[in-house]
């Protein structure tokens, strides 16, 4: 819903008295001098939401490239933000949270993902997991956002916990809903389907298309209306058609009109410390849609990924490798149609090499565990629970990017043994093989050394990521913009950055983390390493870490950041 005409006229003078008073304040003013400003919207449900704005002098100057973190307090109440960062090389604050923007008035949103990558013009979806809530941004004032939509629960009755999203080209975005419908019983689609859920959290999940101003345009359902294996897909409670439609990762080729998203976990049975580890609960399965008419995808296949030769070796079957599918992503250049997916508790990456088939075929291509004999030779991890996360091939089709969690409680490895990484694999050679791959990680020995076949992806860089807390680096980003001398960005496929962010949910076992954010470098040939230079404001150390006294917006102590994202000031993107 828009804002009547006189509150968008107060917001458009609001930004520009900001902006004058961001300049003056920006020199020789004091360290913590701050411009306050903020934008509304009403929801559907009558709800009045704020998005407010707090820049600090830092955040003034020329034009800057920008890492934003989707973050929560660690404790109640407390509002939930998006940080705004300095990721520019070279800048004075880099590093530096020079913006933090508080939504309200609902907290406890559990801030969780964004898209996975943003592009010049594109609004910013960020989504409270346990709110059920969507947040609409605009960028072009960055770093300052204002709030432009907003998706409350009661337009998306048939599904909850927003988790991923994608922004297509018409600036419309598809979301993954991993949970069931609001209410048990039968729900009814936007195309006039319909299935029947157990209820929030629950099972089927769905898909959602967004407008730019957070209005539904479509709910459409992931699950199938005929169900699925009951042993393999289990429901508490049961449904009369059993189902794994928990979808969690999501990839987009518009260019081939494919959706490809993955399933969790029915995530209220699993994200709980003390919930018994139920292998039928920790999905298998990968969906691909026909997203010819974007507001009626057509499910075209629901496959599953197979166990590898580490599974007979793991104690509960819910740690072999096939086990919770949390991640997608797809190649992007012309003429490659193949995909990838990382499981969570299986700790394995697969591959099939042509999503858009009628039964796309997935191979195991690389177990954690060979990452971790990389890290160090006499490491005793494995993949198993090794609560594998962020999955992204560079815009060039050459490297797969992958973070780690790391084992934890109650995965049994201690604290001060386990770690979180970041690896990098070269996939030019599997591509290359076209349709007929013959990377298959199938013996045990490939487990710890990688696949033997010729075109097996080549790990080609590994990071740790130490974290003490039971959590680690789940989720990261690319940095796909290149700045010139003139200190112009542009878009490029050659990506030079990762970040990370060191928190997964809050209540989960082994999701806590540390609540760093940090960046990597990736330089000649894959290699990757902690970028020492990007440090905290307050403690001088490598990372930003989150556990502070004071933000910006005020003294609200240690927040929690899930989603991050690099973006560029508009006046200097071309």
């Amino acid at each position: 819903m828009r804002l009547p005409r006189l509150a968008r006229r107060s917001v458009a003078r609001l930004m520009a008295v900001a902006m004058i008073a961001g300049v003056l304040t920006g020199v020789g003013a004091a360290a913590d001098a701050k411009v306050v400003w903020s934008s509304e919207f009403r929801g559907s449900n009558g709800t009045v939401y704020t998005a407010t704005n707090h820049l600090v002098s830092a955040a003034y100057g020329r034009g800057r490239q920008w890492l934003l973190a989707w973050a929560g307090p660690a404790a109640q109440p407390a509002p939930d933000f998006l940080a705004v960062i300095d990721a520019t090389p070279g800048s004075s604050s880099y590093g530096k949270v020079v913006n933090t923007v508080t939504v309200g008035p609902n907290m406890g949103n559990e801030p969780h993902h964004l898209q996975y990558v943003w592009h010049k013009g594109d609004h910013i979806y960020a989504g409270g997991i346990i709110s059920d809530t969507t947040f609409v941004f605009d960028t072009k004032a960055l770093p300052s956002l204002r709030l432009v939509g907003v998706n409350v629960p009661t337009d998306t009755p048939c599904g909850t916990l927003p988790d991923a999203y994608h922004v297509l080209k018409d600036g419309t975005a598809y979301g993954t809903y991993m949970g069931g419908p609001d209410v048990t019983g039968p729900c009814t689609y936007t195309n006039g389907e319909v299935r029947v859920g157990n209820g929030a959290a629950g099972s089927p999940g769905e898909i959602v298309r967004i407008a730019p101003d957070g209005r539904t345009l479509a709910e459409i359902p992931a699950a199938t209306a005929e169900g699925e294996d009951p042993e393999q897909c289990g429901n508490i409670p049961a449904l009369p058609a059993a189902s794994c439609a928990n979808p969690h990762g999501l990839a987009v080729r518009e260019d081939l009109n494919i959706m490809v998203v993955s399933d969790f976990a029915e995530a209220r049975n699993f994200l709980t410390p003390d919930a018994p580890l139920q292998a039928n609960l920790a999905r298998q399965t990968v969906r691909v849609f026909d997203i010819t008419d974007r507001n009626d995808p057509v499910l075209k296949s629901v496959t599953k990924v197979s166990d590898g030769p580490r599974g007979p070796q793991e104690k509960e079957a819910f740690f072999r490798e096939s086990r919770v599918v949390m991640e997608v992503a797809t190649t992007n250049k012309p003429g490659h149609k193949g995909a990838f997916v990382s499981s969570m508790a299986g700790g394995a990456v697969f591959y099939t090499p042509d999503v858009t088939a009628a039964t796309p075929k997935w191979r195991e291509v690389l177990d954690d565990t060979a990452a971790y004999r990389k890290m160090d030779p006499r490491s005793t991890l494995t993949g198993g629970g090794d609560n594998s996360s962020w999955l992204a091939v560079s815009p060039d089709d050459r490297y797969l990017f992958h973070t780690v969690m790391g084992q934890s409680i109650p995965y049994g490895a201690p604290l001060d043994v386990t770690s979180g990484m970041l690896y990098v694999l070269d996939i030019r050679k599997l591509l290359a093989s076209g349709n007929r791959p013959k990377c298959s990680v199938d013996q045990l020995h490939e487990v710890y050394r990688g696949g033997s076949e010729h075109d097996c992806p080549e790990l080609v860089g590994v990071v740790p990521i130490r974290d003490t807390s039971p959590g680690g680096p789940h989720w990261g980003t690319m940095d796909i913009f290149d700045r010139d001398r003139n200190g112009i960005y542009r878009e490029t496929d050659q990506v030079k950055r990762i970040a990370a962010a060191n928190y997964f949910v809050n209540g989960s076992f082994g999701g806590g983390g540390d609540h760093r954010v940090c960046m990597f470098d990736l330089g000649k040939g894959g290699r990757v390493t902690t970028d020492n230079s990007f440090r905290d404001e307050n403690t001088g150390r490598p990372c930003v870490s989150f556990n502070r006294a004071s933000w910006p917006h005020g003294d609200f102590g240690d927040s929690q950041p899930h989603g991050v994202m690099f973006a560029v000031s508009d006046s200097v993107l071309r």
